[in-house]
């Protein structure tokens, strides 16, 4: 029977270490748990299990985009880490990964210290890809973690300050760049605090003042959707003012600028200059790599710098060491980088690992699609479900909503995210639910103190 509690000295334990509290790393932290109550692992083997992140709290992306609009605070989508291992019986080892010896099976961190395993997975997610383009690390803003949220709500509080002022007459231009789910979602929000919020908690700003752009690369928004599905959410963009420029390529994006390609994508074989157009708040969500010191490594990586897997998610020349979520990138089947492949990618990892620990060959990974969603704005939504099920509108959000709330981790979260979500449809109108303030105790702002200017930062 394994053991997942801390033995005296360690000695001949064998030590699986999860890197990353993401979908994928959680999953698999879960399932490893589960495995151990289902006894299959060898008998008499003792299993210490250590998770390892860089941060104490796993964060629930799909609803960061609320962070950054106010509408939900930071600890609504954040769920403490060391909960997750008391409740899987492991262990928390709170530390950013620096390198990888895999000859001596050991997790380098910055701090100098190693952590020692017989098999490790890597769940450790992505970040923003900025492909090059000049000034867009510098200058955009990304949304992939919650600090990224925080950073965004808080410039976007603090530009609609300036321009509340008496005699400020400038606009305030956003641009959001990409038209994935992350990026359409966001533009629908922004375009609704722009038209239902701003006239009860900024009335000295005049909402034709306020541009909201959406610019894709590609010919349509969200991708992986059907036809009618994709022309939908553009539609409803559209509808609620928000301009989308398909088709378009962004070249640089400067502090008050972005410049996009004319003629040719700019190249200058037709002798056409790029256009520049005004942007005070730039939010790149245009594509995810990985991140730089997943290839120092040493490991084989492909595509956007992502690791290579074979087919039962062991990367690449690695009989140890698996790839699971948003870092892996499985050898001709690639897919999604959603939350659902990283959950079944976190469990399956989990499985071979019993299986190899047991004597057992692995088993190839294989995807179930559950379909995809996502949200346009209050009350319009696109969801796919496998079959060719589709729905828009008001029943799709609904069914958004109501399964991002039960996945989210924690009772305290879904119950904090529900009432905060109700109360910014409810009262946005009025001036209410405009979540400003970091974290702890992040404040709701009345109409009354928004019209004094009071902003409430514990």
């Amino acid at each position: 029977m394994a053991d997942l509690a801390e033995p005296a000295d360690g000695a001949g334990d064998l030590r699986i270490v999860v890197a990353g509290a993401g979908f994928a790393g959680l999953t698999a932290l879960s399932e490893l748990a589960r495995l151990r109550r289902r006894h299959r692992w060898p008998a008499r083997s003792r299993v210490r299990v250590t998770l390892v992140d860089r941060n104490a709290y796993s964060t629930f992306q799909p609803l960061l985009y609320q962070v950054a609009t106010a509408g939900l605070t930071a600890a609504d989508v954040a769920y403490p880490a060391w909960t997750a291992v008391r409740k899987a019986g492991a262990h928390l080892r709170k530390g950013e990964i620096t390198g990888l010896d895999t000859d001596r099976r050991q997790l380098l961190l910055r701090d100098g210290s190693v952590v020692g395993y017989d098999y490790l997975v890597l769940a450790t997610g992505v970040s923003a890809a900025f492909f090059g383009v000049t000034g867009a690390a510098e200058n955009a803003l990304s949304l992939y973690t919650r600090r990224d949220a925080i950073i965004l709500r808080d410039q976007l509080m603090t530009e609609l300050e300036r321009r509340s002022a008496p005699g400020d007459t400038r606009d305030l231009n956003i641009t959001v760049a990409g038209g994935g789910a992350t990026g359409v979602e966001l533009a629908g929000t922004l375009a609704e605090l722009r038209n239902i919020a701003l006239p009860a908690s900024f009335p000295e700003i005049d909402q034709a003042r306020i541009h909201v752009r959406l610019i894709e690369l590609g010919q349509a928004l969200i991708a992986p959707f059907a036809g009618p599905l994709r022309d939908y959410a553009r539609t409803e963009l559209l509808d609620r003012g928000v301009e989308v420029l398909l088709g378009t390529e962004i070249t640089e994006v400067a502090t008050a600028h972005v410049r996009i390609a004319s003629g040719d994508r700019g190249r200058g074989d037709d002798g056409i200059p790029d256009e520049e157009m005004p942007s005070d708040v730039t939010v790149w969500a245009a594509g995810v790599a990985a991140p730089e010191w997943i290839g120092k490594l040493g490991l084989p990586t492909g595509r956007g710098g992502r690791l290579r897997a074979g087919s039962d998610l062991r990367v690449a020349g690695q009989d140890r060491v698996f790839a699971a979520g948003d870092i892996a990138i499985i050898d001709g089947d690639p897919q999604p980088q959603l939350a659902q492949p990283a959950i079944q990618h976190g469990r399956h990892a989990a499985t071979q690992i019993s299986r190899l620990a047991s004597g057992l060959p692995t088993q190839p990974f294989r995807y179930k699609d559950k379909g995809i969603m996502a949200t346009i704005g209050h009350r319009s939504a696109v969801v796919e479900l496998p079959s060719r099920i589709r729905a828009r509108g008001t029943l799709a959000w609904l069914a958004w909503l109501a399964l991002h709330l039960v996945t989210l981790l924690g009772g305290r979260n879904r119950i904090s995210a529900l009432v905060n979500l109700s109360w910014r449809y409810l009262t946005w109108s009025r001036g209410g639910g405009v979540i400003v303030g970091d974290d702890p105790g992040p404040a709701i702002v009345s109409q009354d103190a928004m019209a004094r200017r009071e902003t409430i930062d514990p």
